[in-house]
């Protein structure tokens, strides 16, 4: 069947539909029924079923017969190690530990505070949480002690499973203090604290309170699988919210396991057996979906990479990975890519490294600018593929089935909306808009399986977050269109599209004109306000590693270039060249960030900030341009 058949065969029979992927999943007690209609825009999915993720992702493939595949590699090129943890070894350490969080008291409904770097210990402990029918919520490793007892004070954990530390380039990063630190602000006090002791730093363990890794899991029993409701939440992550305070995505057991299955092979086209790599972290989504989850029930090989696209020692590491444990699928942010073009911007690295085993290559995160993605293209000679989904949703929203069929890409779009969405673009009013016309993207209810029913505690808040805008359908929060062929363009967050005398521009239009700029490795433009023209563009980019030319020079050439290509309609005046931009930890562009600094507007720079200490640099970078608002 082509994509359109199996598209229209979702859009036909919704139930029928899902009910048929179900299939591929092993119940406790299978669903009779896919979708319950909750009232009020609300749904859940398979909510009659009994079935256990844990069980699925791991236990199920070796009474298959298959416990000798490897079920993850662990790379870490920061400490120069590496181990496989065949799928027998991770039942058995995942139920040791299971059973020893049991004895502690955690049962099903609990919650579990996972805060580790990437180690296969992170997503041992995922699954021990999901064996028990605990809810876990991943923080990153080495949040601030603050935004930590934050989330500890929403999920309220009966235990925290913590390491002793992280480590980056050149440095260790410790996570005991911060740990300690955060239950010292937090009002709600975990029972019990698991520590992973890491050879690089041996952490204080408090008594009565704190207990090794190790030492905790000696002699206990180990737990079977416990079975959930299909609408039994699987985890809770934290996003960061417009106000500043995190939202708690729900992920619901059953609807997630059908989902992720269901994407392995038919938009990552990988079969059970392949080696499949997400480079992310297990704090963001993608590790969550694509470094656990989605692969391990698929029964593939996932990638733990502890390391960075470059200084780990170079731009070659991501190669080195994909020939060494022979990936047949990679999935990457453009921001990483881009990181490597500007270091090895001929591709110098890839001539060490035999990429004949890799399939393609897909990006997401943010949106992929065409000058990476036809740069990968080049130097790889694989296809890349953008495509676009949320934390909130947990897998594809639009993207190419390559599964399926490899349809045509048109950089710089995302391709087509996956079967489960029923994607439109609305105007400000909830009109739909003709094709090729920009406007708020929209998906009408109700979102397919796998994708969030609500907010951790907070009803009132996921409504207003995402359907009380737009009746009947959810809000992305991104803004496009869909062309003739269906095929989605996501230009911007819906802030992100700005009004310049009244025409409504797309910042995401005119980053890729900047980045086409030969010089140019990475860019950023915002909107900013202006007493004339109700808001101006304003432009950042960072240069190729090597490009040695006045930067006036540089920015007049890209005032130029968006001029000629965009027109005078944006008023693109004023650029600077920066060495970076402000970023999250997973590569996100914190352009709101940005817009508040140039307009002097209060912030409060997310939680999940890179380094903080380049909001001084931009700062200093809009003065410069002689734009500069006193903060107020």
């Amino acid at each position: 069947m082509s994509y359109k058949d199996i598209y229209a065969s979702w859009k036909s029979d919704p139930e029928a539909f899902w009910l048929e992927q179900a299939q591929a999943i092993d119940w406790v007690e299978p669903p009779k029924q896919a979708l319950f209609d909750r009232g009020e825009n609300l749904f859940e999915w398979y909510a009659d079923a009994k079935v256990n993720t844990c069980w699925n992702a791991v236990d199920r493939h070796v009474e298959a017969g298959r416990g000798d595949q490897a079920a993850i590699i662990h790379d870490s090129a920061v400490t120069h190690t590496k181990r496989e943890i065949s799928y027998v070894e991770l039942r058995n350490r995942v139920a040791s530990l299971a059973g020893a969080l049991r004895a502690k008291g955690v049962e099903k409904g609990d919650r579990v505070v996972i805060y580790m770097p990437m180690i296969p210990e992170a997503l041992e402990a995922m699954l021990a949480c999901a064996r028990l029918g605990a809810i876990h919520s991943v923080v990153f490793g080495g949040f601030a002690s603050h935004e930590l007892a934050v989330r500890i004070d929403d999920a309220k954990p009966k235990c925290i499973i913590a390491a002793s530390c992280g480590i980056e380039p050149g440095r260790i990063v410790h996570y005991k203090p911060l740990l300690d630190g955060a239950l010292s602000q937090a009002g709600h006090k975990p029972d019990f604290c698991v520590i992973f002791q890491r050879e690089q730093e041996v952490a204080h363990l408090e008594e009565g309170r704190d207990y090794n890794w190790h030492g905790f899991q000696y002699g206990v029993q180990p737990a079977e699988c416990v079975p959930v409701e299909g609408n039994h939440p699987a985890y809770i992550l934290y996003t960061s919210g417009t106000t500043g305070q995190p939202k708690g995505v729900v992920r619901p057991t059953a609807g997630h396991l059908v989902a992720l299955n269901w994407t392995m092979k038919n938009v990552y086209n990988v079969e059970p057996g392949d080696v499949f790599w997400a480079a992310s972290d297990v704090g963001w989504v993608v590790g969550h979906s694509y470094i656990c989850y989605a692969p391990l029930i698929h029964g593939n090989t996932t990638i733990v990479f502890e390391g960075k696209p470059v200084g780990t020692p170079d731009a070659g590491t991501f190669w080195r990975v994909i020939e060494e444990h022979k990936v047949k699928s990679f999935f990457t942010a453009p921001t990483a890519l881009r990181a490597v073009k500007r270091e090895d911007p001929q591709g110098t690295h890839l001539k060490d490294y035999d990429l004949s085993g890799l399939q393609a290559i897909y990006l997401a995160g943010e949106r992929a600018d065409p000058d990476t993605i036809e740069w990968a293209q080049r130097v790889t000679g694989k296809p890349v593929y953008d495509h676009w989904w949320q934390t909130e949703t947990g897998w594809t929203i639009a993207g190419n089935p390559a599964g399926i069929e490899a349809m045509e890409v048109k950089i710089g779009s995302p391709s087509v909306p996956m079967p489960g969405y029923d994607l439109q673009i609305l105007d400000e009013a909830g009109h739909p808009v003709p094709a090729g016309t920009l406007g708020a993207i929209a998906v009408k209810l109700p979102l397919p399986p796998g994708t969030l029913p609500t907010l951790w505690g907070a009803e009132a808040r996921f409504r207003k977050s995402y359907l009380d805008h737009f009746p009947g359908y959810y809000e992305t929060g991104d803004a496009g269109m869909i062309d003739e062929d269906g095929y989605v363009w996501i230009m911007a967050r819906t802030d992100d599209v700005i009004n310049v005398a009244g025409h409504r521009l797309s910042t995401g239009g005119m980053e890729e004109v900047l980045a086409s700029h030969p010089d140019v490795a990475e860019c950023a433009v915002i909107g900013v306000k202006d007493e004339l023209k109700g808001q101006l563009p304003m432009g950042f980019v960072c240069l190729t590693k090597g490009v040695d030319r006045p930067h006036d020079e540089i920015a007049r050439e890209c005032v130029k270039l968006v001029r000629d290509q965009i027109g005078p309609v944006a008023a693109f005046k004023l650029c600077t060249v920066v060495d970076r931009l402000p970023k999250t930890r997973s590569g996100k562009i914190l352009r709101r960030t940005m817009a508040a600094i140039a307009d002097g507007e209060a912030f409060k720079p997310p939680a999940t900030i890179d380094d903080p200490a380049i909001i001084d640099e931009i700062r200093e970078a809009v003065k410069g341009l002689g734009y500069a608002k006193e903060p107020a």
